[in-house]
């Protein structure tokens, strides 16, 4: 008997869980800073928490069954213990305060490291869990009162492109560990995600054999102690192997302003090495960006004079660490 084939997206459709933590996430609002307080802080029972419940109402109905007194201390005082630790625990996290430190390079697909500043306030802060929603293992941390703790929170990005900071969870199980409060933060940012690069690109094609004509090697001056024709100041992003060391430990300063750079000999011009999505004989577009992005890091790490051209974009020739930010940005968004 032929099998009826499940709806289309059935196999991905998340469960009930993720449906509610998403439709949860999209209520809260962005903020660039998150404070904890009573209207966004969630108590919940663990799994002890539950048990001893279950406890004290079997203590309580035996107490109460049989008409023992020293029962009825018993489960007041095990339950006004347990009511402590939960007011403890909410004390625990409220008055902290998070906020971003910074931005971080992030590539896509590849384990990176989230800066979260935690401010702990007047007290002590113990047990804290923190992690992304949904995604990573917390990361456990004790503050010191007073005091201004970054945290380095576990994410991989799943995709290239702009993609707002992910939402985080803090959460405490101290001291007693019967019951989580917990808050859920979604940072007000957006980061760039760059392709990750391809692990065993090839050479860049100026060096393919496949593609001998596909770039031409750059100029490089000739190795002689003599300055070569036109110096001219320095620029940024000019590469340190090109600077006139000899006239700068002339100089009665270090500041790279009054440096000179060797220009190009007469009748010699600096070829652009031009990076194309052509070039890498590849039919998969997220394998083509990692491909190009190995080539820019290889082409800025030997100083060369690079452009590149994909998906309509071009970016002109040039050489440093401006140009390589160009050409993952629009590696990222194109």
């Amino acid at each position: 008997m032929p099998q009826t084939p499940p709806p289309p997206g059935s196999a991905h459709r998340p469960g009930w869980p993720q449906r509610w933590r998403q439709r949860w996430l999209q209520r809260l609002p962005a903020r660039p800073v998150q404070r904890l307080q009573h209207r966004n802080l969630y108590v919940l029972p663990t799994r002890p928490g539950w048990m001893l419940l279950g406890t004290l109402l079997l203590l309580l109905v035996g107490a109460i069954n049989f008409q023992l007194n020293l029962g009825y201390a018993l489960t007041f005082l095990v339950a006004g213990s347990a009511a402590a630790g939960v007011w403890a625990a909410h004390s625990n996290l409220r008055g902290m305060q998070l906020s971003l430190a910074g931005t971080p390079t992030l590539w896509a697909g590849r384990p990176a490291s989230l800066p979260v500043q935690l401010h702990a306030g007047a007290r002590a802060r113990l047990a804290i869990e923190l992690a992304v929603v949904g995604a990573h293992p917390p990361v456990l941390l004790d503050l010191p009162a007073q005091t201004v703790t970054t945290a380095a929170v576990p994410w991989t990005p799943a995709r290239r492109g702009r993609l707002p900071a992910p939402p985080l969870s803090i959460a405490t199980r101290y001291p007693l560990g019967l019951c989580r409060v917990w808050s859920w933060w979604r940072p007000q940012a957006e980061w760039l995600v760059y392709p990750a690069p391809e692990p065993d690109a090839p050479p860049l094609p100026w060096i393919t054999p496949a593609h001998p004509t596909a770039g031409v090697a750059p100029w490089t001056a000739p190795a002689t102690d003599e300055p070569p024709d036109q110096p001219r100041p320095w620029q940024p992003g000019d590469s340190p192997r090109r600077v006139l060391w000899k006239k700068a430990a002339h100089q009665a300063d270090d500041d790279p302003r009054h440096w000179w750079v060797r220009g190009h000999a007469a009748g010699h011009a600096a070829a652009a090495l031009w990076l194309d999505e052509h070039d890498c004989a590849l039919a998969d577009p997220e394998a083509v960006r990692a491909r190009l992005c190995a080539w820019v890091l290889r082409a800025d790490a030997q100083g060369l004079r690079y452009g590149l051209r994909v998906g309509g974009a071009i970016v002109p020739p040039d050489h440093g660490p401006a140009q390589r930010l160009r050409c993952l940005e629009v590696l990222a968004c194109h």
